[in-house]
């Protein structure tokens, strides 16, 4: 089964300061999450050039044992939890698969694709990734507040990545207050990342299960991660193309050292 909700994901950005602000925070969190063998292992970085489109092509490696579900762990033989996953990202447009490549157990029984359109708007544009008729009416929309606390799993709170807390010193944007999309119009620039995700997970009496999980953890990791991208603005904002990509070499540098020592960090899964 195929299940695709859409995430729209507003924030008080433009749509050229998130292309910034997203791969620094995507390089930042890829520390976090890093350490004791397990994290983020970053194969290609490299630019692209395909049927007319072009942008930026990477595939990593995800060693995640202590981040699954334990039901997960309980029928993934050793090794098998390795994810690798392929990014073409042709801003504003982005499309992102996660398989299992040396698991021949899932083989093509399993995928996650994330597809994110990036636009100036509110969250407003119903169909932002023209699905056929058949498929738009299956789709769950999911808004995302990144300044509700209410989105937050406790454990997953963090005073200085709380978007109703933060006030940046560079922009002047923040805290945002409870009609903060309301009043965004006047003052601030703004966009909405709209995040459609396919998951195929073909394995019986787990399907179900599995698929809920990973969209709840899809779901999570798109709120904290907008949150911090946000609460990061001041150290970000006003950085070019040259200086990320600069940053991108030197973090693949550092997650290899991490992942080879140090304790295992970052997000655990939680087993509901």
């Amino acid at each position: 089964s195929l299940i695709c909700p859409l995430s729209r994901v507003v924030l008080p950005v433009s749509v050229e300061e998130y292309q910034v602000g997203q791969l620094y925070s995507v390089a930042e969190a890829s520390k976090n999450e890093t350490g004791g063998g397990e994290g983020i292992e970053v194969l290609k970085n490299e630019p692209y050039e395909k049927d007319g489109e072009k942008g930026q092509y990477t595939h990593k490696i995800y060693h995640l044992k202590s981040k699954v579900p334990g039901y997960v762990k309980m029928i993934a033989p050793e090794g098998a939890l390795v994810f690798h996953e392929k990014a073409w990202n042709a801003y504003p447009y982005c499309r992102t698969s996660k398989f299992m490549l040396s698991n021949e157990y899932m083989k093509d029984d399993f995928m996650i694709k994330i597809e994110t359109w990036h636009k100036p708007d509110m969250g407003t544009v119903e169909n932002v990734h023209d699905l056929d008729e058949q498929t738009w009416p299956t789709v769950e929309v999911v808004p995302i507040d990144i300044a509700s606390k209410d989105e937050v799993a406790s454990g997953d709170y963090k005073p200085e990545e709380d978007p109703a807390l933060f006030h940046s010193a560079k922009t002047g944007r923040g805290p945002l207050g409870p009609e903060w999309k309301n009043e965004l119009k006047t003052d601030c620039p703004y966009m909405c990342a709209y995040k459609l995700v396919t998951v195929k997970f073909r394995w019986w009496g787990l399907q179900t299960k599995v698929e809920n999980f990973i969209h709840r953890q899809e779901k999570r990791i798109f709120t904290n991660f907008h949150r911090q991208l946000f609460c990061w603005i001041d150290k970000w904002v006003g950085l070019t193309m040259e200086d990320i990509r600069r940053m991108e070499e030197e973090t693949q540098k550092e997650l290899e050292e991490m992942r080879q020592k140090g304790d295992v960090r970052g997000t655990s899964a939680t087993d509901e």
